[in-house]
């Protein structure tokens, strides 16, 4: 492949409302991620993803925009934007842009538009269809629960929104939505905007509306007859006129096939996709209401034919374990308690040693956990409390429903980040969003820094040694023992070079038989101070990770 900055780099997530608070009004914003710049400098990433900040009514946490082209009072002004760029851009830090074009606020000019009359040129911006009053179009239902369609009297008619009801789809069909956007892209490319990331992106072209009596209605509008064409006109009017901006399309429920092309070498449509497909091997088929135990098999399987399968066709991947939207790895696959460290270390070690470029979210660099919350009231998560009243309709009592909240909720991902011991852990003076995790005086990045041995360090670590080392990045990828109960296994090759990574997923030691001669090898980075090498096998400690280097 041609080689892009973006390949032997890595990139952080912020989660603008609960990065950093600089003025003490309990909500991060722009101002607190211009102050951590340094910290992030630090940790050598060269991109951030920035969660929405533009102006919104927070329906669902800012992706419900009411205006693309201007900054939400809580986060600040478009004179803060302009200096986060301008500033980050002095510690060789690119912003990437999150932009939500599959749907907008109902409080966005063109949505009060479209209410006024189905003759007004602003109705068609929108997914309109005809229906009685308590009998929508369709049984197709939100992705938050609930109908996918809500009535308008005064139009007669239903609006689609598979999100919140408060997040009308927009309709890509029609081409002047599709200016409307390419519009934007440019506006925040004159800015100095070098990234975006396109939240459910492959929903934007719908196919049908109707019943679906052999399924939940996702095939109808996932990766739809015309999404390629949209987003290769989106690349051809946008950042495709910039080589140097990154892309990163949210791929739902999508399918490698098509993520090939979407983001394929040649196929001018994005620079790299998230797939999500390894993140519901807790799940129970698409259902994450539940609670299951992770399926291991399958997200060896998941990780490694994805790995293969967009290398062998000249396409890239966004490689990660979580986001906004996703609970903290080390509580979902690791060990909270004795082998915090230990564990948080390990899963960090399976995914950068990957092909692809890492994402790392917010907090995830200091082994930042699931949220200590008791109560229904402590979560702010529109998605969860949704699913608490559904779950208990279901015949769930409180108590497991709630427990199902816990384990599973996006605030998981939301809470504060823990910069020091002090009270609220050093995010705001004030009084937080949304609460923050007790454990901060243990948790926290001020006592991380200069430990050596600490999970941020060990991050900070794998960084500088995607730069370091080609094979990181451009590397052949070759999955081994795939069927070993407890090892996750895989070697990179490159030239005359080789990198063997072997993490322990569990709690109980292990050894493993690699199958091949391992003299020669050396310890490039490993969560155990000691490695125990003998021949072909490795001693694996609980939740131990190394990665090993040659030249054959």
């Amino acid at each position: 492949m041609e080689r892009k900055w973006w390949h032997d780099k890595v990139a952080y997530q912020i989660y603008p409302k609960s990065f950093q608070d600089s003025n003490g009004d309990g909500f991060g914003d722009l101002q607190g991620i211009i102050k951590r710049l340094d910290y992030l400098e630090t940790l050598g990433i060269n991109a951030i993803w920035l969660s929405p900040v533009f102006k919104s009514p927070q329906a669902d946490n800012g992706y419900d925009i009411s205006d693309y082209r201007d900054i939400d009072p809580t986060f600040g002004s478009l004179d803060d934007m302009e200096e986060l760029i301008n500033e980050a851009k002095k510690h060789n830090i690119r912003i990437m842009m999150d932009l939500v074009l599959n749907h907008s606020s109902n409080e966005h000019r063109w949505f009060k538009e479209a209410k006024k009359s189905k003759d007004n040129p602003y109705h068609d911006y929108y997914i309109w269809r005809d229906g009685e009053e308590g009998v929508p179009p369709s049984d197709m239902k939100a992705v938050f629960g609930g109908s996918a369609w809500e009535y308008v009297p005064e139009m007669d008619e239903y609006y689609l929104h598979l999100f919140h009801v408060k997040q009308p789809d927009l309709n890509w069909d029609n081409p002047k939505v599709r200016k409307e956007v390419q519009k934007v892209v440019r506006f925040w490319m004159s800015k100095g905007v070098k990234g975006f990331r396109f939240d459910v992106v492959n929903l934007i072209s719908k196919d049908k509306f109707e019943d679906d009596f052999e399924g939940d209605g996702r095939r109808f509008y996932t990766d739809g007859p015309n999404i390629h064409q949209y987003l290769k006109e989106l690349n051809a009017e946008s950042f495709g006129q910039d080589a140097e901006i990154i892309t990163v399309g949210e791929m739902s429920s999508t399918s490698m096939e098509n993520c090939f092309e979407y983001a394929g070498e040649d196929s001018h449509e994005l620079s790299m996709v998230f797939s999500f497909h390894h993140l519901k091997v807790d799940f129970m088929g698409n259902e994450k209401w539940v609670l299951v135990p992770t399926d291991f098999q399958k997200l060896k399987d998941i990780l490694f034919s994805w790995q293969i399968g967009m290398a062998k066709n000249h396409a890239w991947n966004a490689v990660f374990w979580c986001n906004h939207d996703q609970p903290r790895p080390v509580s979902r696959f690791g060990d909270e308690g004795k082998y915090w460290k230990e564990s948080a270390k390990m899963l960090a070690t399976i995914i950068h040693g990957l092909r692809g470029t890492p994402y790392i979210y917010q907090g995830e660099e200091i082994g930042m956990t699931n949220t200590d919350f008791t109560d229904i009231s402590q979560f702010r998560d529109v998605e969860s409390l949704n699913h608490y009243e559904i779950l208990q309709q279901k015949g769930l009592s409180k108590e497991d429903a709630f427990r199902i909240i816990q384990i599973h909720s996006r605030d998981n991902g939301r809470t504060p980040m823990q910069w020091n011991g002090e009270n609220y852990g050093g995010f705001t003076k004030g009084m937080p969003w949304i609460g923050v995790n007790e454990n901060y005086s243990k948790i926290n990045a001020q006592s991380q820094l200069h430990d050596e041995t600490s999970i941020f360090n060990y991050y900070k670590k794998l960084v500088a040694l995607r730069k370091e080392l080609d094979i990181i990045a451009y590397g052949d990828i070759r999955p081994l023992d795939v069927r070993h109960p407890s090892i996750i296994a895989y070697e990179r090759i490159y030239g005359e070079e080789k990198m063997l990574v072997v993490c322990n997923f569990y709690k109980t030691e292990v050894v493993w038989d690699s199958g091949m001669d391992l003299k020669g090898f050396e310890t490039l980075l490993g969560n155990y101070s000691e490695q125990k090498i003998e021949e072909s096998k490795i001693s694996l400690k609980p939740y131990e990770a190394m990665m090993l280097y040659r030249k054959r």
